[in-house]
C-alpha cells in the first residue's frame, strides 16, 4: 500500500477569503515505512501573511520573496501524489487550501475519497482525550523536542509516526496456514514468507534400549496406543497373548 502524509502552512485561515499555501510538506510510506521521498517547497503566496499565522509557522513574507508561485509547482506536485491516499491531519483544512490552488490552474481537485484523516481517526480511538499533533506525539512516545513551530515537512514525518500508532503499530501480524502438502507456512503480514519443511531427527535410542521399549509396549496388548509410535519399517514386537 503506497500513501503520502501531507501537510500545509498557510498564510491565514481562510482560502474562502483569499489566503494561501506557503509551505507543501510530503512523506511517501509504502507499506508503513517512509521510503525516503519527499516533496517539500516553499511558495510565494503573492500577499501578505497575517501576523498571527507567522506566530505560528515562523515563515515571513521575506523569506518567500524569491521561492516560486504555486502554478510553477503544480504539476510536480500532482504527480507525487498520484495514486496514493493521501493522509492528512485536520484534512478538510488542507484539502480546501489545495483544491483552491489547484482550481485556479484547472487542475481536478483531490477527491474525499483519496483522504484518510488522522484527526478523525484519533477522536474515535481516544474519545476523552486531546487530537492535536502535539498531544498525539506525546501519548504514543513520539520525539516532537525539534517541533519548536509548525513547519509542513517536520509536521508531515511526525504524522507519518502518528498514523502507524493509530492504526495499531507496527507489529507484524503472524497467521499460520496449514497446507495440504507435508510443508507448513508462517506468513508475516506484507514482509516475509517462511516455507518449512518437516525432517527427520536423528534416533537417539541404542539398539538395546529400543528393543527394551518395544518388548515393553508388547506387554500392553494390541490396542495400546504406543503401537501407532512405532516405526514401521521396524521389526515389529511380538504382542503377548
Amino acid at each position: 500500500m503506497r500513501y503520502v502524509v501531507l501537510d500545509t502552512e498557510t498564510t491565514g485561515l481562510s482560502h474562502e477569503n483569499g489566503d494561501r499555501i506557503i509551505e507543501i510538506g510530503c512523506v511517501e510510506v509504502l507499506n508503513h515505512v517512509a521510503t525516503g521521498r519527499v516533496f517539500h517547497k516553499y511558495i510565494n503566496p503573492q500577499r501578505q501573511i497575517h501576523a498571527e499565522a507567522i506566530r505560528v509557522h515562523g515563515i515571513t513574507n521575506e523569506f518567500l520573496a524569491d521561492k516560486p508561485v504555486f502554478a510553477e509547482i503544480a504539476q510536480e506536485f500532482v504527480e507525487f501524489i498520484e495514486g496514493a491516499v493521501l493522509v492528512i491531519h485536520n484534512a478538510a483544512f488542507d484539502i480546501g487550501f489545495l483544491n483552491s490552488e489547484l482550481g485556479r490552474l484547472n487542475y481536478p481537485a483531490i477527491p474525499e475519497e483519496q483522504v484518510i484523516d488522522t484527526l478523525a481517526l484519533a477522536r474515535r480511538r481516544h474519545p476523552m482525550a486531546q487530537h492535536s499533533l502535539d498531544a498525539l506525539c506525546r501519548r504514543y512516545g513520539i520525539d516532537n523536542s525539534k517541533r519548536t513551530k509548525h513547519g509542513a515537512l517536520l509536521d508531515a514525518e511526525l504524522l507519518a509516526d502518528v498514523y502507524i500508532e493509530l492504526i495499531g503499530g507496527r507489529q507484524p501480524v503472524l497467521t499460520l496456514v496449514a497446507s495440504t502438502e507435508t510443508t507448513h507456512e508462517i506468513r508475516v503480514t506484507q514482509t516475509v514468507t517462511l516455507t518449512l519443511r518437516p525432517r527427520p531427527l536423528p534416533r537417539r535410542l541404542t539398539e538395546e534400549e529400543r528393543l527394551a521399549h518395544e518388548s515393553f509396549i508388547a506387554e500392553l496388548g494390541q490396542d495400546a496406543i504406543w503401537l501407532s509410535y512405532l516405526d514401521p519399517a521396524a521389526e515389529q514386537p511380538e504382542l503377548a497373548s
